[in-house]
């Protein structure tokens, strides 16, 4: 059976897979940008904090993502078998781009336009949300973009604790040893990603210009 005709036979059970697998995505990708980017900027304000927490988020994405899966499945709460856990280990790979992407991106806004927002009375909310964000934009939406095409890649793992995605096929095909099925997951995760980073990239070009 060729892949187009597997698709147009199962194209309920690959929409919902599809469905899935941007479910996981989306939904931990979104986390860690709201846990990620005030932990970027925090860092700015405790540049002693820098090395402790960036060398902690290095050492979480050194773990291979079959591993932390496991090891989250006993934590209560957090763990267990399904989405829940996928979804804690696809924020904790996440954070890593997106907490230091957003320190670099504000750490390199020019000091002499800063200074120049606190010569104006800028309080340090308004510098950071009128100056400082508005700058590092481009900057953050990078690690946005690195942080969901790796996210992307890594949901296909999250099939082995019973998340569902389209690691659904790849598992069921390196279990029976079809390529077919290998494909039939592996191809629209790709395009995914690919389409994602296109998107991000068109949005990170368009902010960095902005900022310029």
């Amino acid at each position: 059976m060729s892949l187009w005709d597997f698709y147009a036979r199962n194209s309920g059970e690959v929409l919902g897979l599809v469905g899935q697998h941007l479910s996981l995505v989306a939904t931990s990708t979104a986390i860690a940008v709201v846990v990620g980017v005030p932990g970027g900027v925090l860092l700015t304000r405790r540049p002693a904090w820098r090395g402790p927490v960036l060398g902690l988020a290095n050492v979480f994405q050194t773990i291979p993502s079959l591993a932390l899966f496991g090891f989250l499945i006993p934590l209560p709460f957090i763990g267990g078998i399904g989405a829940t856990t996928a979804i804690v280990a696809l924020v904790v790979y996440a954070l890593l781009p997106i907490v230091r992407n957003t320190y670099t991106g504000i750490a390199g806004v020019d000091p002499a336009v800063r200074e120049a927002g606190r010569g104006m009375g800028m309080t340090d909310w308004q510098l950071l949300t009128q100056v400082e964000l508005p700058l590092g934009l481009g900057v953050i939406l990078a690690g946005v973009r690195v942080a969901t095409v790796v996210s992307v890649g890594t949901a296909t793992i999250a099939a082995a604790i019973g998340a569902g995605g389209l690691g659904v096929y790849i598992f069921r095909g390196v279990a029976v040893v079809d390529d077919t099925l290998i494909l039939a997951g592996a191809l629209p995760a790709a395009l995914m990603a690919l389409a994602a980073d296109a998107l991000f990239g068109l949005a990170e070009r368009r902010f960095a210009w902005r900022a310029r």
